[in-house]
């Protein structure tokens, strides 16, 4: 889990609420027309701004914003060092049926002992590596639209509330509602935004670095493997992406 994420969510609604609960009844910022207009109406023109396949695409990247699993870059290295040790002694066929810590450093080994031609590894890889930063930009997008449509969709929520209160000036009972829905859906649109879908976008946007980090160190690493290249200065290579006081001497 991202105890980051969870924190900072769990730690934002708790002040907003506690706001609403020392202004008064929580009952009073709850509208059932004003979720709708918000909620449902932003999650639609998102939608629309995609592919029906990559709507459907983002329930699965946005699980990543919350509890991601990666393999840490120095624990690789190591990995990709034993594997260079391994294949100098034994070859590059002595590598098959190794097992590793992601299915993208298992399919490049894969590829080194099906003895592939180093360009071909190089951009079977990259190329793999391409389609899930796309899956994850993609899910970043949705989010950010959402963060951009939800206050629009907060304004139209209040121009439809001050329609309905102006309509009605005569009779008074009407008024309560509709400047209910009028500043509710602007305070749902803000918290859809700044709340929920920024956070979430820009988690996936780090999520994806880090990916693309570690399959950029397994690449290398490979293709330094298939070249031969000594497991001390292949581990000298990928511990270029480390911070300074991770590399050691």
């Amino acid at each position: 889990m991202d105890i980051a994420m969870i924190v900072g969510l769990i730690g934002a609604l708790a002040m907003i609420i506690m706001s609403m609960l020392l202004g008064g009844s929580l009952g009073i910022f709850i509208n059932i027309p004003s979720v709708l207009i918000v909620f449902g109406g932003s999650t639609f023109v998102a939608m629309s701004k995609f592919t029906l396949e990559q709507f459907l695409g983002v329930g699965k990247v946005v699980g990543k914003a919350f509890s991601f699993s990666i393999v840490k870059p120095e624990d690789l290295i190591g990995e990709i060092v034993e594997l260079a040790d391994g294949a100098r002694k034994g070859g590059l066929l002595s590598l098959e049926g190794k097992e590793t810590s992601s299915d993208f450093l298992s399919k490049g080994i894969q590829l080194l002992v099906d003895g592939h031609d180093p360009e071909v590894v190089k951009t079977l890889l990259n190329k793999d590596m391409k389609m899930t930063s796309d899956r994850h930009a993609d899910g970043a997008k949705f989010f950010s639209a959402m963060a951009d449509v939800g206050p629009a969709m907060g304004m139209i929520g209040t121009l439809i509330g001050l329609v309905a209160m102006l309509a009605n000036m005569d009779d008074p009972k009407t008024i309560g509602p509709a400047m209910a829905v009028a500043l509710l859906t602007t305070l749902y649109g803000s918290f859809l935004a700044t709340v929920i879908c920024i956070p979430i976008a820009d988690k996936l946007g780090v999520r994806s670095k880090q990916e693309e980090t570690i399959q950029k160190m397994a690449i290398d690493g490979l293709l330094a493997i298939q070249a031969g290249q000594n497991p001390r200065i292949i581990e000298s290579m990928l511990k270029s992406y480390l911070p300074s006081n991770l590399r050691g001497e």
